[in-house]
């Protein structure tokens, strides 16, 4: 929250450009989603050097170059969709849910990327949802789905990934891509303003075909099972380099 509270701060000047901006750029023909990425970009960026956040991506060369995706991360913490909005290299929607979805700027966001809101109580609501999102990546568009449904508030440690967010794998019949989140819960989630870095790591995509026969429960357990893998390699990796003497 402290760290929060000290980019609102500092970028105070911004917001209400961003919020002009926003309304207009999210008018039928006024932007391209290219166009609208850059300039959300460019504003993350500043609010992320105000609060001392580095943001460390790994693998953008895995991001598919044609369109028709899903993003599938572990979710980590209120900090996760910046990370994206500053290291994608495509455009993408998001499904958020609906209790946050009207909050002004978030509303204007959500608007702007042509998001969704989704009631998690409501099974109905859900599968409403996943069809949109999937009748909008067969044509063409990319989204970012949370499959734990809400942050984890574990630190590095995934949650259960829902077999429903994969529905739209299904019916869309398009590539996964998994993404590991590592660290993306301290900017908001620790009480400190010191600087911190989050990784974000693109991975290998998973087409189509390869799920094809899969059961969306078994297709939720295989994208974790690669974010986990992905997460350990990583922290593994930190912990020895942390435990090798420095060279003279």
């Amino acid at each position: 929250m402290k760290r929060i509270i000290l980019m609102v701060i500092k970028v105070l000047y911004l917001i209400p450009g961003l919020f002009i901006r926003m309304n207009r750029m999210k008018k039928p023909g006024a932007a391209t989603e290219e166009e609208k990425l850059a300039m959300l970009r460019e504003r993350m960026e500043k609010a992320n050097k105000a609060g001392h956040v580095t943001i460390q991506p790994v693998g953008l060369e895995n991001v598919p170059e044609k369109d028709g995706f899903l993003y599938t991360p572990n979710h980590q913490g209120l900090y996760d969709v910046l990370a994206f909005l500053v290291t994608s290299p495509r455009p993408f929607g998001v499904v958020m849910k609906k209790s946050v979805s009207n909050i002004i700027l978030i509303k204007q966001f959500r608007e702007l990327v042509g998001g969704l809101a989704l009631d998690r109580e409501d099974v109905r609501d859900g599968l409403r949802v996943i069809k949109q999102m999937s009748e909008a990546v067969k044509s063409g568009r990319n989204f970012l789905i949370f499959p734990e449904g809400t942050r984890s508030r574990q630190g590095n440690i995934t949650g259960e990934f829902k077999a429903g967010p994969f529905k739209a794998v299904q019916y869309a019949k398009c590539p996964i891509v998994p993404v590991a989140m590592i660290d993306s819960y301290r900017p908001f989630d620790e009480g400190h303003c010191r600087p911190v870095t989050v990784e974000i790591h693109y991975l290998k995509p998973i087409p189509y075909e390869e799920v094809a026969d899969l059961k969306t429960h078994q297709i939720a357990e295989l994208v974790k099972s690669r974010i986990d893998d992905e997460i350990a390699r990583t922290l593994a990796a930190r912990e020895a380099a942390a435990q090798t003497p420095a060279s003279e």
